[in-house]
């Protein structure tokens, strides 16, 4: 293994770690040194804390690749300790006195710089949790000594403005993000029990019950956010401190999980539509690592909770319990069938809808389903996934030189950020770090790498419930994510333009590219244009979705919506179907009710500059656009602002005009291939078999093909070659 470096703190100072503890931990362990303090017993030993980045040397030390055991990542389970390890040895560095904020710099977010602080606390928590319960206890680095001290002075006073305290946990409109946070300090709590919690003083064990609570008597956001209080109430049922507040809490939110199920292993996060990465690093997570964490109390000296009295744990009968956890987990390897093939061949995730920063969390489901054994993938596949994520971002400079994980994708990117996003933030990919939990001998981590699902043959997977169609091409490991029905507009709200979205409003996602931002040309969108006004789309209707041998096809319609002038035109809608074939997307939109002068343009993927044309490459990632009915021009324009994935985007963008109604139809692609032949050689023939522009007929010219869309009433059929009778 390469050297381990010291890593000092702010002023340069080296951190100094605790010795192992004996009996109960009070309150008075002393902090790390910080500037312009002593901190007295000279007689404690320093320890050499992974994480600060030596000039010439990797930002995180990792061990020497096993290209045998991991061929396609070189990365073991030794790789993942030491990136954790790494992670939180570089935040430490900015820790409070009392090491109960972890201040790390950066922009606040929406909820302030002491909400920032407990987060930094918190999702750091959450790595060292699983890194130390996943290790049997094992410390070297004394992370639980610093989360042992920093529990006690954030408790002490909560709510109080001054250099420890940590915020109350109040609503989700009362500058809720503590409520989030919570559930992370009750997960890390509840994994690190024998090892904290047990040996914690009464007192501050009581303190810490109280600021809990908070969770379960305040409302939490209407989506993910009840999972928050399901996962306190938890733990402290795990303790023997349950009571029927918390048996409150875990109903409710195990209710509305019920009722945000759509199948095939797909939630909503919330009522309404909105299908995205929450499913795997909340929605799936939070209900199976309860259940795997209740299933090892015993292991994790939580035995009082399997002998506790009558009204001290949930109330739910055995049976009841067994019955959700089986259905929770049957659900999460369903979700992973398809969630599987969302990961580029290059490791990537799609990016795809909101919070991306958390990055390689998008990796928790597939982590959990290894560990609890609820998945569909065998173990080196599982792995392959993992590690593939976990180093596309270490390797794209997701960790800066200052070892911290940096706010955005590759490297730090404001147009991938919410409001609600600080500077601990991107430390919500602790979750990926669940994968610990399996021991060293476990066949996640013994298996040999296998390829990824997206490495394979050319896959189409059509997704009813979420109204997602998903197209991978093994020739450039590339996954492309069709979306006709996920959004995140909630039943009650309106539809303003205002409020456009690029990270749900967008036709298609891909691995490779991200979408335009908000200033800048919208990339694979359909606008309505009219006296200068372009629409977006807001509220996605799904139409429907299928697939066949080789190809597959999703429908939806939505409003388009205007920012300025009137915000709808009567009468006008647009009813969208993509199709899906090898590489190519034939995208078909009839426009109903334009008024004159309409005019409407279809927009492909943006990528980056080629080789030969300056700073900012895209890899050789191409775009192609290609109007086959409806269009009177071809055109590219210039995202300057870019995307996440290069610094500088170009997008092609055809027109067309519309009066009354209209049918468009075009060819998209987005290719690695260095040979891939041109669009305009991969259609033969496109009829038009009615004169009410209702149909569409597309002849392949590699087979003789056909692809039919109609509309009234939707249908999408694709037929071996066609003879068409004079």
């Amino acid at each position: 293994m390469t050297e381990q470096y010291e890593a000092p703190g702010p002023d340069g100072a080296p951190i100094a770690g605790h010795h192992g503890r004996e009996g109960h931990m009070g309150e008075h362990h002393v902090p790390a040194p910080h500037v312009g303090e002593h901190h007295g017993d000279e007689h404690r030993p320093e320890r050499h804390v992974p994480g600060h980045h030596v000039p010439g040397h990797h930002v995180v030390p990792l061990p020497d690749e096993d290209r045998a055991l991991s061929p396609y990542t070189g990365y073991t389970r030794a790789h993942w300790e030491a990136v954790a390890d790494g992670l939180l040895g570089a935040a430490w560095q900015w820790a409070s006195p009392g090491r109960a904020l972890l201040d790390l710099p950066g922009r606040p977010s929406v909820s302030g710089v002491r909400s920032d602080g407990l987060e930094g606390y918190a999702r750091t928590f959450l790595a060292a949790a699983f890194r130390v319960a996943g290790a049997g206890g094992a410390d070297p680095y004394g992370w639980l000594d610093r989360y042992a001290d920093g529990l006690a002075a954030g408790t002490r006073t909560p709510g109080r403005d001054d250099a420890e305290s940590w915020p109350l946990v109040l609503g989700h409109d009362v500058h809720g993000q503590p409520m989030v946070e919570s559930a992370s300090v009750a997960i890390g709590l509840r994994l690190t029990r024998a090892w904290l919690w047990d040996r914690l003083d009464p007192a501050v064990q009581d303190r810490a019950e109280e600021w809990l609570r908070g969770a379960l008597r305040h409302t939490p956001a209407p989506n993910n956010w009840y999972l928050f209080p399901y996962s306190v109430a938890g733990f402290l049922e795990s303790v023997g401190r349950g009571d029927t507040e918390t048996a409150r809490a875990r109903e409710r939110a195990l209710g509305l999980l019920e009722g945000w199920y759509r199948g095939q292993g797909w939630y909503t996060d919330g009522d309404g539509r909105a299908f995205d990465h929450y499913n795997g690093w909340a929605l799936h997570l939070y209900p199976v690592l309860d259940a795997h964490l209740a299933s090892m109390d015993g292991e994790l000296g939580n035995s009082e909770a399997a002998g506790s009295t009558p009204g001290t744990t949930s109330g739910a009968a055995p049976e009841v319990t067994s019955e959700a956890t089986a259905r929770h987990g049957a659900r999460l390897r369903e979700h992973l069938e398809s969630f599987s093939l969302l990961f580029g061949g290059d490791g990537a995730p799609v990016h795809f809808g909101r919070s991306l920063t958390y990055r390689f969390a998008a990796g928790a489901a597939v982590a959990l389903g290894a560990v609890t054994g609820h998945t569909p993938l065998a173990p080196g596949v599982s792995r392959r996934l993992l590690s593939g994520s976990l180093r596309y971002f270490l390797d794209r400079g997701a960790i800066g030189t200052d070892g911290l994980l940096s706010l955005g994708w590759h490297g730090p990117h404001a147009a991938t950020l919410q409001r609600y996003s600080g500077p601990a933030s991107p430390y919500w990919a602790s979750k990926a770090f669940v994968t610990l939990l399996a021991p060293p001998d476990h066949p996640l981590w013994t298996a040999t790498e296998e390829p990824a699902p997206s490495e394979g043959p050319d896959r189409v997977l059509a997704l009813p419930a979420p109204g997602l169609l998903v197209q991978s091409t093994g020739a450039d490991g590339i996954v492309r994510l069709h979306n006709h029905g996920s959004g995140n507009v909630r039943p009650h709200e309106g539809e303003p333009a205002s409020e456009d979205d690029p990270y749900y409003g967008r036709q298609a996602y891909s691995t490779r590219t991200g979408p335009t931002s908000v200033e800048n040309l919208a990339d694979n969108h359909l606008s309505v244009e009219i006296a200068g006004l372009r629409s977006v789309r807001r509220r996605i209707r799904p139409l429907g979705t299928g697939q066949g041998d080789g190809w597959g096809w999703a429908a939806s319609w939505h409003l388009p919506v205007f920012a300025s002038g009137p915000p709808m035109v009567p009468g006008l809608r647009v009813e969208s179907v993509t199709v899906v074939r090898g590489r190519y997307e034939l995208r078909a939109h009839r426009v109903l009710g334009a008024p004159p002068g309409t005019l409407v343009r279809q927009t492909g993927w943006a990528t980056g500059p080629g080789p030969d044309e300056g700073p900012g490459g895209d890899d050789g990632v191409r775009s192609a656009l290609h109007g086959l009915y409806g269009w009177a021009g071809l055109d590219e324009q210039r995202a300057p602002q870019g995307t996440a994935f290069t610094r500088w985007a170009r997008v092609p963008r055809l027109t067309g005009e519309a009066e009354g109604t209209a049918l468009f139809a075009a060819l998209v692609t987005l290719t690695a291939e260095p040979a891939a032949a041109p669009l305009s050689e991969a259609v033969s023939e496109v009829r038009l078999p009615a004169a009410d522009l209702d149909t569409i007929e597309v002849t392949w010219a590699d087979d003789g093909s056909v692809t039919r869309v109609a509309f009234t009433p939707l249908e999408v059929t694709h037929t071996d070659r066609v003879t068409h009778m004079a």
